[in-house]
């Protein structure tokens, strides 16, 4: 459990040291995500950034199980 945690860590923190770069990529304005901007109230659901990401974690999971 310790190395799943270290890695999880250290991957944060790149993110956060890269985030001037990473903020930059079109994650969250896919298309399939659900904007509804209407005067006084704006509502903001990224359906498809959230299918990605699950896609994206469930296979590093997968390859490190193995």
């Amino acid at each position: 459990m310790q190395r799943p945690l270290i890695i999880l860590g250290l991957l944060i923190a790149l993110v956060g040291v890269a985030w001037p770069w990473v903020s930059k990529l079109p994650f969250g304005r896919l298309p399939g995500d659900i904007l509804i901007d209407r005067p006084g109230f704006r509502f903001f659901f990224p359906f498809t950034t959230m299918v990605i990401v699950s896609v994206v974690i469930s296979l590093v999971l997968m390859i490190f199980r193995k």
